[in-house]
């Protein structure tokens, strides 16, 4: 066959040019002539191919193929036959040039090695996007696990790649690896936490793409909307992107909101200071003026009647209000406000609605609102939260109590005014 290959070199001899010039201008011409062909084989093959894909893709349902396409595999898969081609006659084309033989074979052979990973790459490729559409994927870390899969294929055409180079086995490249084992795990090691990360994260559940996320020492406060090897994206409430180490969320301590948002409401625990010296007990001119509040008519007739049958069995001494069982404003209120939220349309009955003292302090004692509200957007939970504290400040100094607050310069200046 490689007389084929002779044929301009032949023409040149009978025309009585040197030996040296022949070979060299017949090497020319049938270079240029291989490329020339090769190109036009890989063209009209792309063509066929990408649109046999294309067609291919109408027809079909499933979305794979339209992956494939999108991640170039046809275009990769079209480059093959050129190549083995070129690799067939590339020793027919350089049989006088031995050296340039092998050094075209060795990087033929390596390209080879390069577009077979390549292709799997992109079935790789294929396949992630593809189950990113899958309801039970779309949480999970696919990019994560794709570029370890990546990084694997990659070492996987290095060793053959160096095999191909050096001529030497592939096992005693493994034995230098081995050798040069600490090194690597030095460079890698951000790529093995993450890959270790990774897997720890999906199989304790950790972390989905779409949960809300708080991490407090990276200053992110938002969705998830990445995992990968290195690194977790997390789109934050004021459109700043945070990027978050990955093998951090199992090193430090992050809050994750998809229970909140799985949940039948979104919690609101806020309380607020009631001035100690505001506190009394209700006398009976004080509890007509507080039955006329509606919401606590019958419980405070129900509650008093209670009070008062005790007292009667104990013969407790009534001249001095401290003595028996006596009802206070801060509790009345503690009660206005639990039947509020009761009623109120915004909160989730289903969950826990509770009022609560908290320690005292030496600002007063906090009176804490716990309760869930049934809308989970952040927008309206502000709303349904500010609507009902708004409601609960105003109504304290009904009950004749007082909310502390910091003094202002402007209270100064009204107690210094008052003793001059």
């Amino acid at each position: 066959m490689s007389n084929y290959f002779k044929w301009f070199y032949n023409i040149l001899i009978t025309n009585n040019v040197s030996e040296d010039v022949a070979l060299y201008l017949n090497l020319l011409i049938n270079l240029i002539i291989l490329i020339v062909v090769l190109l036009l084989i890989d063209f009209i093959l792309k063509r066929i191919i990408i649109r046999a894909f294309k067609v291919f893709t109408i027809k079909t349902k499933t979305t794979y193929d339209d992956y494939l396409v999108q991640s170039n595999f046809p275009k990769y898969i079209a480059h093959i036959i050129p190549f083995i081609i070129l690799r067939k006659l590339i020793p027919y084309v350089l049989t006088d040039f031995e050296i340039w033989k092998n050094f075209f074979i060795k990087a033929t052979d390596v390209y080879l090695i390069i577009l077979m990973v390549w292709i799997f790459r992109s079935l790789l490729r294929t396949t992630k996007e593809y189950l990113k559409q899958k309801d039970y994927f779309k949480d999970k870390p696919l990019d994560s696990y794709a570029q370890v899969i990546v990084i694997f294929l990659w070492f996987v055409g290095a060793i053959f790649i160096f095999s191909e180079i050096t001529g030497q086995s592939i096992l005693k490249f493994l034995a230098t690896f081995g050798a040069a084992s600490a090194i690597l795990l030095l460079i890698f090691r951000d790529t093995i936490l993450g890959f270790v990360a990774s897997i720890q994260v999906s199989i304790n559940d950790m972390v989905r793409i779409g949960d809300w996320i708080t991490m407090d020492n990276y200053g992110a406060d938002g969705d998830v909307v990445e995992i990968n090897l290195a690194t977790v994206k997390v789109s934050n409430w004021d459109l700043t992107i945070t990027t978050i180490p990955t093998y951090a969320l199992i090193s430090d301590s992050f809050k994750n909101w998809r229970g909140m948002q799985e949940s039948g409401g979104r919690r609101i625990k806020r309380a607020f200071i009631i001035k100690t010296n505001s506190i009394k007990f209700l006398t009976d001119k004080d509890l007509k003026k507080f039955s006329k509040i509606q919401i606590l008519t019958d419980y405070i007739a129900h509650r008093q009647s209670d009070i008062d049958k005790y007292n009667t069995e104990h013969n407790s001494d009534r001249s001095v209000i401290v003595n028996g069982r006596n009802q206070t404003n801060l509790g009345l209120f503690r009660k206005y406000c639990d039947l509020y939220l009761n009623e109120h349309s915004a909160i989730n009955k289903d969950m826990m609605i509770m009022t609560r003292h908290l320690e005292p302090t030496s600002k007063g004692v906090p009176l804490e609102i716990y309760t869930f509200s049934k809308d989970k957007r952040w927008i309206n939970y502000e709303h349904i939260m500010a609507d009902i504290f708004e409601h609960l400040i105003a109504t304290v100094s009904h009950f004749d109590l007082e909310l502390f607050q910091e003094p202002s310069s402007k209270d100064f200046q009204e107690l210094s005014s008052k003793f001059k």
